[in-house]
Order: structure tokens, then C-alpha cells, then sequence
């Protein structure tokens, strides 16, 4: 009889179980990873003002477009979060509906979704983040084509270019840096063949921790995240711009088909484009959607404008519709 009790009692409990985990969470946002881009201190942000609970998610922009596919009959994320390409995938596969948070009408036209199916937040600059303390005494890399030299053989690391949004925007960056177009990818295969010999580590998520522990001690990235290394980890951190040049990446968000806490999910967006979502974003080394000033003690953080000027702003609408021919490439290719 105990033993009835007790199996009836446990099915009760893994029944209750997943309802009462779904129940603690307000807002599900698929691919709002606490290392990346300083999402913890948003969500903590989004509690303390909105009294929002929104768990961290570990997905990049790949996986969460795939698993809202996946739940497209029975949603269960509210927000997705992603690089500015695999937004526009989402609204092409029938994933976000259109939603147009406020102070929407002041982020340029080129950073949003006409329709309000995405919304850039932030952007950031890809780069180089470097764990100099664990570069063996070798010098700080300033180009593309130094990271092929025997010197750096098991050092450097890139995020998965077939799946990760980052991954992709290296590619970009490295191909039209070295004399590529949208029409040629021959520069970025053929650099990503020649950087094999050099046994490159290849993750598919982020791996900001990985470069702080000085495992990577190479990693193409972003400059928020090299710049929040190098001011609040200990150890030795840099941000390089390549010399031969590098490109500027929006990142955006949207609301999911038939959000589950549709609601909520839209007081989430509004708060990511307020004053104080942006501000937030620029505390940690994120250019800012909206047209405002970066604070100044942030501003001096920054490598000068001088730097920056490498950087270039890409037809991301022309790179989204080429990048299946890239991944096809690559993954015959390279990988």
C-alpha cells in the first residue's frame, strides 16, 4: 500500500513539476545568455523595475530561431533575441508577429523591421578579444593574416559560422577585409582553410569565459565583451580591429507568434528601447539603437573613433540572403 502512495504521489510531482517551472518564469526570452552582451545585469534590471522574473538562456541565435520553430504550435518562448540575420530568417519562417515597442519611431530605418517584426537594441563591433597573459609572451595580433602564423597555432577561436550569428559575422568581416564581396566568398574560405593548419578551437556558443580563463587565448568577438574583460576581470585584456578592417553587427529583438505572456513580453521590449535599457546596454560597451550619447566615463573606455573608422556598416539584408551559400561552402570545405 505504502508503495502505491508513493508512486502515485511521485507522479504528482513530476506532473506539478514542469507547470510550477514554467509558473516562476514571467517572460521566456530564447538566446538572453547572462555572458553575452551583459544580459545579467538587464534581467536584473527587468526584475528590479518591472518585477519581471526572465531566466537566462544559453541558446545562440540559431538554436533559439530552431527551437521556436519547434514549439510553433504550442509556444512557449515570448522573446527572441538574435543576430540581426537570423532576425530576418524568424520573420520569413512565420516565427515573431510584428510589435513596435515605444521610442521605436527613433531607431533608424536601417536597424528595424518596417513592419515592427524586429527591432535592433544594441550593435557591437567584431573584433579581436585577446587574453594577453595567455598569449606566452607573443605579441598582441593587429590584422587578420597574423592569426596564420605558426606563432598562434592552437590559440585562436571563432564561433561556428553555421550556426552562430557571431560566427557568420566573422566571416563577413574577414572576407570583405581581405578583398571579398557578397558575390565572392573565396577570401573567408580560403582564410579559414589556412587558419585549419593552425588548429583552431571552433565552439558553437559563447565563450567569453573560455578567453578570461586563458584556454582561448584568441577569440573573434565583440568588442563589448572584450572591453567588460578587460575593465572588470582580472588579467590583461585587449579589443583589436583588425588592420585590414572589420564590420559593425545590429542585434535585435522580437516578439514571438502567439507569445504564451504576450503582454509582459511587450513591457519587456518597450524597456530594452527606454532610457534606461539603453543606458544599460552602453554600462556594458554596447552601441546603442536609439541616437543617444554614450556616457562619457563609457566613451573613454572605447578605443578611439580613429579605430573604429575600420569598422564598417554591411548590407546585412544582401548578407542574410548569400549566407546559406557561405555555410554550404564552409561546411564543405573547412569543417
Amino acid at each position: 500500500m505504502k508503495t502505491a502512495r508513493f508512486v502515485v504521489a511521485l507522479l504528482a510531482l513530476l506532473l506539478v513539476a514542469p507547470w510550477q517551472s514554467a509558473k516562476a518564469a514571467d517572460v521566456i526570452c530564447y538566446n538572453c545568455p547572462p555572458e553575452w552582451a551583459d544580459w545579467a545585469s538587464m534581467l536584473k534590471a527587468l526584475k528590479a523595475d518591472l518585477n519581471f522574473d526572465i531566466p537566462h538562456d544559453n541558446k545562440n541565435s540559431g538554436q533559439a530561431l530552431a527551437q521556436i520553430l519547434a514549439e510553433k504550435n504550442n509556444p512557449v518562448g515570448d522573446i527572441g533575441y538574435f543576430g540581426v540575420t537570423f532576425g530576418m530568417k524568424a520573420k520569413t519562417q512565420d516565427a515573431l508577429e510584428p510589435y513596435k515597442p515605444a521610442k521605436w519611431d527613433q531607431v533608424p530605418a536601417g536597424l528595424k523591421d518596417a513592419d515592427g517584426y524586429w527591432t535592433t537594441i544594441h550593435s557591437g563591433t567584431l573584433g579581436l578579444f585577446v587574453n594577453k597573459d595567455a598569449l606566452g609572451g607573443k605579441p598582441v595580433p593587429a590584422c587578420w593574416k597574423d592569426l596564420l602564423k605558426p606563432d598562434y597555432k592552437g590559440m585562436v577561436g571563432y564561433l561556428d559560422p553555421s550556426s552562430a550569428a557571431v560566427g557568420y559575422v566573422g566571416a563577413v568581416a574577414i572576407n570583405l577585409a581581405l578583398g571579398g564581396s557578397e558575390a565572392n566568398f573565396d577570401p573567408a574560405i580560403n582564410f579559414f582553410k589556412d587558419l585549419r593548419k593552425n588548429d583552431p578551437i571552433v565552439p558553437k556558443q559563447t565563450s567569453y569565459a573560455r578567453v578570461v580563463s586563458g584556454e582561448m587565448p584568441i577569440l573573434f568577438d565583440y568588442d563589448f565583451n572584450a572591453y567588460r574583460a578587460k575593465y572588470s576581470e582580472k588579467g590583461s585584456f585587449e579589443f583589436v580591429i583588425p588592420c585590414e578592417g572589420s564590420v559593425v553587427f545590429p542585434y535585435v529583438a522580437g516578439l514571438v507568434k502567439n507569445a504564451p505572456n504576450k503582454d509582459k513580453a511587450k513591457k519587456v521590449l518597450n524597456y530594452l528601447l527606454s532610457d534606461k535599457g539603453q543606458a544599460i546596454w552602453t554600462n556594458a560597451y554596447l552601441r546603442p539603437a536609439r541616437p543617444i550619447d554614450l556616457p562619457e566615463a563609457v566613451k573613454k573606455k572605447f578605443l578611439p573613433d580613429s579605430e573604429y573608422a575600420r569598422a564598417k556598416n554591411v548590407d546585412w539584408g544582401q548578407m542574410e540572403n548569400v549566407q546559406k551559400g557561405f555555410v554550404d561552402r564552409y561546411l564543405a570545405e573547412v569543417r
